[in-house]
């Protein structure tokens, strides 16, 4: 059988997920649906598609922990606190499918995943265009990397994660045409002085399990088209949607994109 191999940081996540005291509910949720599923390689990659039902259904528990703990005084502001807790849990939940998905033998050898862009090589000129004297940055919170022999980057892709498409839907987009915008020759590119000069051009994908249904909004489908490609957390009629994938997609679309 071929070891796998975590990074110091997947290891490290695997571990500090324990103390994380709303995420034992989601775990739990998540483990129970892939153990119905005969074949576990299949199942950790079908459980993407049901990231919508598995969230929505650990509310209620997730409810009586914030009960709980604004009853011994551990937190005071209980709508904060849940609001936090939604955006954590889509990010942690991926992370931890994904590094299942390597676990079983779904990825291929060397790709890796974080949320913390401080640990890739090279990252920050990645991640960083010049527009005159300021920088723009793209709003992400996952990184699915792969390296070189000799331990620098070789390619990434930069995901950003929404739950709902009211939020900053639209600043990672943006930032996806200021890209290719500093890579063309065009005068909008020398009107401001834009510049880009990464080691490597990531691939920026947008995921959504799409809580309040508005990715049939033509203002949303027209904003998927600036994406590399965009991925949903919940069962789709995948003919009518092609404008978004699967999230299950994104296992196959890293070992294609990043070997």
């Amino acid at each position: 059988m071929t070891k796998i191999f975590l990074s110091k940081d997947e290891a490290n996540f695997l571990k500090e997920l324990q103390k994380i005291y709303y995420m034992a509910i989601i775990k739990e949720k998540v483990d129970d649906w892939v153990n119905q599923i005969a074949n576990p390689q299949v199942g950790w990659v079908e459980v993407l598609n049901h990231l919508n039902e598995i969230l929505r259904d650990a509310q209620a528990d997730v409810e009586e922990l914030l009960d709980e703990r604004i009853a011994t005084g551990e937190i005071k502001d209980k709508s904060q606190a849940r609001k936090s807790i939604v955006g954590n849990a889509f990010s942690n939940v991926i992370i931890y499918i994904f590094i299942q998905n390597k676990l079983v033998g779904n990825l291929a050898e060397g790709i890796y995943i974080t949320a913390k862009k401080s640990t890739i090589p090279s990252f920050e000129r990645i991640s960083t265009i010049n527009v005159g004297e300021e920088t723009q940055k793209p709003d992400m919170d996952l990184i699915i990397y792969s390296l070189k022999e000799n331990a620098d980057l070789d390619k990434c892709i930069i995901l950003s994660l929404k739950t709902s498409l009211r939020e900053r839907a639209g600043q990672t987009y943006k930032w996806k045409l200021l890209m290719e915008i500093a890579m063309s020759d065009c005068e909008v590119r020398d009107k401001y002085d834009i510049s880009y000069n990464p080691p490597t051009i990531p691939l920026i994908c947008f995921v959504t399990v799409n809580f309040y249904d508005e990715i049939n909004n033509p203002q949303h489908r027209g904003m998927f088209k600036f994406f590399d490609r965009a991925f949903i957390g919940k069962p789709i009629d995948s003919e009518s949607t092609n404008f978004i994938s699967p999230l299950s997609n994104l296992i196959d679309f890293a070992n294609e994109s990043l070997r």
